[in-house]
């Protein structure tokens, strides 16, 4: 019966990311789909590029819809302003869905606080910044915390800084490659997490399918984050480990079977059944 409360409560989020190619257009059509399909929140990113871009990378030419230009520049191309995310901030009140931001630096985490977002989220790979850590913890908003690209004493370690700072959180089983081959994405951690932190547990998926999230839910997961986009064949680098409309459409509609289908759990002998019974046991007739 616990098990089945919880799959009543799951919580969708649809990871928008970057999967907006900077366009606020595409962004509020991602949105109108999160919304569509009866996610709870959207999610996005936010980066302080003169502090998340390595020297090394910054003059590294690559080949872009913009043409060849330079990581850095390709990068300014994605990243929204204030003024883009105060747009999103009125668009998602306006149709009725939360929206959250995973910050990569300290810089802007603290720009986003002025949206007052309901939850924050820890992106796996900031999962080993201790500082940054510490100043998500201590806003104590409801936190989802990846948990890719770490071993077990990185996650120990966010772990006892939330618990320190009495910050409600969620893990959030990750494996942090695009897409994740189904046989990697080792979705057992789910109960691993739940027994050794006593802790509700999420699934963050970056696969290409519907049916792990469907598996992480029955396995008891109480947050299931995917990315998503309009066409798979977008150019961007998480389009591949989105799930489109049709994805969505079979997400939301096996996970709001799913308690029915599963029951109460009590053994019953109902009226249909009584009738086949007396068919075939002409022992009784």
């Amino acid at each position: 019966m616990k098990k089945l409360q919880k799959l009543n409560q799951i919580f969708l989020i649809a990871e928008i990311g970057i999967n907006h190619n900077g366009s606020i257009d595409l962004a509020k059509k991602l949105i109108l789909l999160a919304k569509k399909y009866n996610f709870d929140c959207v999610k996005f990113q936010k980066r302080d590029l003169k502090i998340c871009i390595p020297e090394s990378h910054r003059n590294v030419l690559k080949e872009t819809p913009w043409g060849n230009i330079t990581y850095l520049q390709y990068k300014k191309k994605l990243e929204f302003s204030i003024k883009q995310y105060s747009q999103i901030d009125k668009f998602c009140k306006k149709i009725g869905i939360d929206w959250l931001v995973s910050s990569w630096d300290l810089n802007s985490q603290k720009e986003m606080r002025q949206f007052n977002c309901k939850y924050n989220k820890i992106a796996s790979a900031m999962i080993t910044n201790v500082n940054f850590l510490e100043m998500v913890a201590k806003e104590k908003k409801k936190t989802f915390i990846s948990t890719g690209m770490c071993d077990l004493k990185n996650v120990k370690k966010a772990v006892k800084i939330f618990k320190k700072h009495k910050c409600p959180f969620i893990l959030m089983h990750c494996v942090s490659t695009y897409p994740c081959p189904e046989e990697r994405l080792n979705l057992n951690l789910i109960n691993t997490y739940q027994k050794k932190f006593k802790c509700d547990v999420g699934y963050s998926g970056h696969e290409s399918t519907v049916s792990p999230s469907i598996v992480a839910a029955m396995l008891g997961a109480t947050v299931i984050e995917r990315h998503i986009t309009l066409d798979r064949s977008m150019w961007g680098t998480d389009q591949s480990a989105s799930l489109q409309e049709e994805g969505l459409k079979n997400l939301t509609s096996v996970l709001s079977k799913i308690p029915s289908i599963l029951g109460d759990g009590v053994k019953k002998f109902d009226k249909e059944e009584k009738i086949i019974s007396k068919k075939f046991r002409y022992w009784e007739n």
